[in-house]
């Protein structure tokens, strides 16, 4: 064996064994666990099913911006906290968003949260006394906004009901109906609140003030 061939050999063995280790060191960076807390709604299953495709891929090259994406499919998923932990762990700290009412639309269940954002629905005990919303999610919107506005108590009502004129009819959780104009409605939601302190209340469940400057009770 010639000096050249040697040296080539020595120059194949070292290369091949520097490329092993290579290989070798960035395996162990591969992704093999999926850490998930901070859920209550939406199950580990679920989301880690929504991540799978990440599994075996160096941590090193996965982008919160993929990460994000695939959470971001599960309409539950307000936002998120991501943690790469060396070498192989991928830890997810959920928050989810949470329902305020229940929108019957087109024969359809969904939630709302409190921006009033479409969230796919499921059975969940802790939200299956929502009020329910029958009518448009737009303007079930700026009713809930003025609803806040003047810091109306919404725990008390059990559904809202929007009519093709667009104005509301709200029924609370003590069988009250509350009949609203199309418009400027504040007011006449601020005398409800009023009438609400007066022993008289019991007597009436009706309250009806699409007439301007008119309460009829029933």
């Amino acid at each position: 064996m010639n000096k050249r061939t040697i040296i080539a050999l020595i120059l194949f063995l070292t290369l091949t064994t520097i490329t092993f280790n290579h290989q070798i060191s960035f395996s162990k960076l591969n992704l093999s666990e999926i850490q998930i807390e901070n859920n209550s709604i939406i199950k580990d299953e679920e989301i880690i099913k929504l991540l799978n495709h990440f599994y075996n891929k160096n941590l090193l090259f996965i982008s919160n911006i993929d990460i994000e994406k695939a959470l971001m499919k599960n309409s539950f998923i307000e936002s998120f906290n991501i943690k790469k932990k060396y070498p192989n762990t991928l830890k997810i700290k959920i928050f989810e968003h949470k329902p305020i009412a229940i929108l019957f639309h087109k024969k359809k269940n969904f939630y709302l949260n409190d921006k009033i954002e479409i969230i796919e629905f499921r059975k969940i005990k802790d939200y299956q006394n929502l009020p329910y919303v029958i009518g448009e999610k737009k303007e079930f919107k700026l009713l809930y906004e003025n609803l806040k506005k003047i810091k109306f108590p919404i725990e008390i009502i059990e559904k809202f009901t929007l009519f093709e004129s667009k104005r509301w009819d709200l029924q609370t959780i003590d069988k009250k109906i509350i009949k609203l104009p199309r418009r400027d409605y504040n007011k006449n939601l601020k005398n409800y609140l009023k009438l609400k302190e007066m022993k008289s209340f019991k007597e009436y469940f009706v309250f009806d003030y699409r007439i301007k400057d008119q309460l009829i009770l029933k």
